[in-house]
């Protein structure tokens, strides 16, 4: 196999995850929006690999016959041997070929296949546990496919790309069955850390001192710890989403990343300024209609003054921050009633928990708001009919106008009394939309009457907690969530464990401002590209230097703020934070992913790229010298040097490994070829980082500083040092092909 010569310039791309095609959670949002500029760059070499959901596959997977005859002869001699497999076109934007196994069609080996992870690698695998089960049969077929794949097609180099513990088991079993593969593992949160950080403990500050393999049996996941780290430790390239979780990566999994790739989302981009405004104000008047309804018999402030702001996500209590949320809504509050502001703030918290069906109460808002608005239609018809009927009796002469009992019936007067009558209310408006399963020991219902917001009258901050998954059909707030989040004036997302953050995210591709914490990645990934990224309407509270009560302050103090700005303030704001979502786009953040695969294919089969003589010459050329971008947000001012991405920020190794970004660019990346500078009247100033600063710890990646960085001197010293010492070694090295 180590002879063979595999071509590098056009490699053979799979990519395995645990979701493709089978929405779990926000893994799937990543490889679906990515799906677009992958296929753009590999077309038919690129192929998804995943498990065989008979729920969703059918509907998502459009079943084909396999072009590439490898992958016809490797899956007519697996299902030979009882394996069930489905491959066809994913039914998304992009249309990429998916391979999907059924883990059922071998369940049989189960046992045996244990035993083989054991004596291969030490990992124990508890009876009774059915996702680390599937896990190992899923990481053993898809080995087993990649195995026999690159036993035919010896031609084309391939790449593996995993993502998560679940798909990354067949890491291990290729590097130690010696397949002839490259591979890269990108871990999006880790196992132990978002188990640790759910318990009270200062998690950011004490990741050293953890003893990993008493925490990871302590809490019954050791055997899933020691599958996720393992497929750290054999993969060519280890990534990370985010700065936070390669710091988390480091010490947890015992590997320093050699890369971040950062989330992006596919950014649809208005043809002009004021179309999303307008989505804004439709989506508003939505909720607007609801507010009515739910407030019924205490809707006494007005809509105009009122700031809607949300927060939203997996129901963690801790690890999403409601806790610090709620606590600084009851700041606010009380704020709010200090300075006599007339501003009302209506705080929703949209999680999905276990409920029993809508409250009566929230049901029957909405039907008396309805019976009314349908009851003031009718009068109004009548009293329009009776107006023009008094106005054409006039014959122009005697042009008296009616009076108010003219107009109004005595039965119309009933009516509408009734209809008033019925919005009478004893009680407050209800906090939760929905019956709650265990109301007494829900921990945000508790924290809400521990704080005492209880929508009353006095307040100026009232809470709806609505434990569902919002869409259109809700007979209560039906709407959709990105339209409800368009709808909204401010996202707030606390998170103290966060690894990248898709809704803060959302919120800035829909132009709508967000707090997010530098514990989240999306935070930290705004901090290192903006200046002051506040007044880009991306506000970031530091949760990880300055104690919990600090932290809440300084989350109060920016939802007080907000509620001081004018509208036609607020007006500017979303217009600022809309230009942001150039920094989130695929076709930007892609080029990291384009990074990764390029560093994989160097490791492996470095002759490829580095001529046999040790000189660093590659044999070829991509063809693409220092090439400037199509697109690069118009605002932002770049300061250019090759080509400028959101992601360069996030490389961990470029640098080290001396690796220019037209290293990776074997192709004509999509932009925006109709772009133009939209000439906003505020410029985006962006950080922009020398090479020194490229290896520092510090400002990224929380534990270092500005002491630890080293200067432009400190590398060419170390340059030349490396130089002299290389030339001695180069023979040595040389006879390295990586595949040992």
């Amino acid at each position: 196999m180590a002879d063979v010569k595999r071509d590098v310039r056009n490699p053979v791309l799979f990519e395995c995850a645990w979701e493709v095609a089978n929405k779990v959670g926000g893994i799937y949002t990543v490889i679906k929006t990515k799906v677009p500029v992958t296929v753009s760059e590999y077309g038919d070499r690129y192929c998804l690999i995943g498990p065989l959901s008979y729920k969703t596959a059918p509907m998502e997977v459009e079943a084909q016959e396999p072009a590439d005859p490898y992958i016809a002869a490797t899956l007519e001699s697996m299902r030979g041997a009882g394996v069930k497999a489905l491959y066809g076109r994913w039914l998304i934007e992009g249309a990429p070929h998916v391979l999907l196994f059924d883990t059922g069609s071998q369940y049989s080996r189960l046992d045996e296949w244990k035993g083989d992870l054991w004596n291969l690698a030490g990992i124990p695998t508890p009876p009774n546990d059915h996702e680390t089960n599937e896990t190992i049969v899923f990481g053993y077929i898809v080995a087993w496919f990649l195995g026999e794949y690159v036993a035919r097609q010896l031609d084309t180099a391939v790449v593996a790309h995993f993502h998560e513990w679940q798909a990354g088991l067949a890491i291990p079993l290729c590097r130690k069955r010696h397949i002839d593969i490259t591979t890269v593992f990108t871990t999006h949160a880790t196992l132990l850390g978002r188990y640790l950080c759910a318990g009270s403990v200062d998690f950011y500050n004490n990741l050293q001192y953890f003893d990993v393999d008493h925490e990871a049996g302590k809490r019954g996941i050791y055997h899933r710890y020691c599958v996720e780290r393992s497929a750290a430790h054999c993969a060519d390239v280890f990534t990370t989403v985010s700065h936070i979780t390669a710091y988390e990566s480091e010490h947890l999994l015992k590997r320093k990343p050699d890369g971040v790739l950062p989330n992006g989302l596919n950014v649809v981009k208005f043809q002009a300024m004021h179309e999303f405004q307008n989505l804004h104000a439709t989506a508003k008047a939505k909720i607007h209609e609801f507010v009515r309804g739910h407030f019924y018999g205490h809707y006494d402030f007005s809509l105009d003054d009122t700031i809607y702001m949300f927060t939203a996500g997996r129901y963690e209590y801790r690890n999403k921050g409601v806790d610090m949320f709620i606590e600084s809504l009851a700041r606010l509050n009380y704020r709010l009633k200090k300075s006599g502001s007339k501003t009302t703030v209506i705080a929703f918290i949209i999680m999905p928990a276990a409920t029993h069906s809508y409250t009566i109460d929230a049901l029957k808002g909405q039907a008396v708001t309805k019976q009314l608005r349908d009851t003031v239609v009718e009068v109004q018809n009548r009293i329009g009919a009776r107006l023009f009927e008094h106005a054409i009796r006039s014959n122009g002469e005697h042009g008296t106008l009616p009076t108010p009992d003219d107009l109004l019936s005595e039965e119309d007067k009933v009516l509408l009394k009734r209809r008033i009558f019925a919005l009478k209310r004893n009680a407050l408006p209800p906090i939760t939309t929905h019956n709650m399963a265990d109301d007494a020991n829900d921990p945000i219902l508790n924290q809400i009457r521990r704080v005492q917001l209880f929508n009353a009258s006095g307040d100026r901050v009232k809470i709806i907690f609505h434990p569902d998954f919002l869409n259109s059909n809700n007979p209560i707030l039906g709407l959709d969530y990105e339209e409800f989040v368009r709808g909204c004036h401010l996202g707030v997302f606390p998170s103290y464990y966060e690894p990248w953050g898709y809704t803060p995210a959302e919120c800035t591709v829909m132009g709508i401002p967000s707090v997010t914490t530098n514990l989240s990645g999306f935070g930290c990934f705004m901090q290192d590209l903006i200046e002051r990224p506040q007044d880009e309407g991306c506000y970031i509270v530091d949760r990880r230097s300055q104690s919990v009560e600090d932290s809440v302050s300084q989350l109060t103090d920016h939802m007080f703020s907000f509620c001081q700005k004018t509208r036609r303030q607020r007006i500017n704001q979303r217009n600022r934070v809309e230009r942001l979502s150039p920094l989130l786009d695929w076709k930007n953040l892609g080029i990291e992913y384009s990074k990764a695969r390029q560093l994989a294919l160097r490791r492996a089969y470095p002759d490829a790229f580095y001529g046999a003589g040790g000189e660093g010459e590659e044999e070829f050329d991509f063809g693409m010298e220092r090439m400037l971008p199509n697109s690069v947000p118009a605002s932002p001012r770049f300061r250019m040097s090759g080509i400028a991405t959101p992601g360069d920020i996030g490389t961990l190794t470029e640098e080290m490994q001396a690796l220019g970004t037209s290293d990776y660019r074997g192709y004509q990346w999509p932009g925006h070829m109709e772009d133009e500078d939209e000439g906003y009247p505020f410029p985006l100033v962006m950080k922009v980082r020398s090479r020194a600063s490229s290896v520092m710890s510090g400002a990224s990646t929380p534990g270092g500083g500005k002491s630890n960085s080293l200067s432009e001197g400190d590398l060419r010293k170390a340059d030349a040092a490396l130089s002299n010492v290389g030339e001695g070694q180069a023979n040595g090295v040389n006879g390295v092909n990586g595949r040992h």
